[in-house]
């Protein structure tokens, strides 16, 4: 169960990843997801039926879902059309496009060879799926490592933290949310073509949820992992889309039915959501009433003090 869990997470990281890009960098919330994580699913299994190999698949996955980025910065930047519109239209625009790229609601892949079946034959495929996943996230993470600690990526965290003041400091800060928009759904989209060879389909409605899949992960991961270092931020959403699949195989392991995983996802996403805002609360009450007793003393140390002093004057 641990080795499945942590196979399909790493699988699924570069979308919690995505996911961190606009919700986190950026503070915008992007609802893209749902059509460009089955967009690159489309695009890769679309390309492997038709000869091309899995890598090539896969990063011409990751090029459609940084088109469909494309497509709703320039909405959201240029056109003004507000953030979550502006998702929403690609992602109903998405659909119809992976109508007819797949040219049915479900593909699957036949005896086509998927990135798995590079490595050694020998491995269980659960290893494999491992390996896999490793080899992904750790060349999505060192990416944008390296990325952030350019003036590109200063630029885009400063986008996201104060666009007025970067704008007035000659950032193009349209073209930092679009540069963001892209790549955000191009990891989304690279996520969905991973699932798509280790699920062996590509199906339409595959994209249902990925939002709440890829908030829950960047809020399980910011629990388990906190810090202002953004290589210590992306490892965070590794480690939250793999604690969040662990969570959902439990949960079907206790008997819990394969057609409410999503009601599971969004009770999740409720949970992890609501869990420091009432750790701030009792933190708040806590501190309060620290600082009513620390009043009360100093009260009594004043009374203590002054009774002497009016025992004094009485006297005189």
């Amino acid at each position: 169960m641990l080795i499945s869990s942590l196979g399909q997470g790493l699988l699924w990281a570069p979308l919690a990843i995505g996911v961190f890009i606009t919700f986190r960098i950026l503070d915008i919330p992007d609802l893209t997801t749902e059509g460009s994580f089955p967009f690159g699913a489309a695009i890769a299994v679309s390309l492997m039926l038709k000869g091309q190999s899995a890598i090539v698949a896969s990063l011409a996955g990751f090029i459609a879902g940084c088109l469909a980025g494309l497509i709703t910065g320039i909405l959201d930047t240029k056109l003004r059309i507000p953030s979550l519109l502006a998702g929403i239209l690609t992602m109903t625009g998405l659909y119809s496009i992976n109508m007819h790229i797949m040219g049915k609601s479900n593909v699957p892949l036949l005896n086509e060879k998927v990135l798995t079946e590079y490595l050694p034959a020998s491995w269980n495929l659960d290893i494999q799926t491992i390996i896999l996943g490793l080899i992904v996230t750790g060349i999505v993470v060192t990416l944008l490592y390296l990325m952030f600690k350019t003036r590109l990526g200063l630029s885009l965290m400063a986008t996201g933290n104060n666009k007025d003041m970067s704008a007035a400091n000659g950032i193009n800060t349209d073209g930092m949310i679009i540069f963001g928009y892209m790549i955000s759904n191009g990891f989304i989209a690279l996520s969905g073509a991973l699932i798509a060879q280790s699920n062996g389909y590509a199906d339409i409605g595959m994209g249902i949820g990925t939002i709440v899949i890829g908030l829950a992960s960047v809020l399980v991961g910011e629990i388990f992992l906190r810090g202002h270092n953004i290589l210590t931020r992306l490892i965070a959403m590794v480690v939250g889309a793999v604690v969040y699949r662990l969570l959902l195989t439990i949960a079907m392991g206790l008997g819990f039915p394969p057609d409410d995983l999503k009601i599971l996802s969004a009770i999740i996403l409720v949970i992890v959501i609501c869990v420091p805002i009432i750790q701030n609360r009792i933190r708040t009450k806590r501190q309060l009433k620290k600082y009513l007793e620390q009043v009360e003393d100093k009260d009594d140390e004043s009374i203590t003090s002054e009774a002497p002093a009016k025992s004094i004057l009485s006297r005189d």
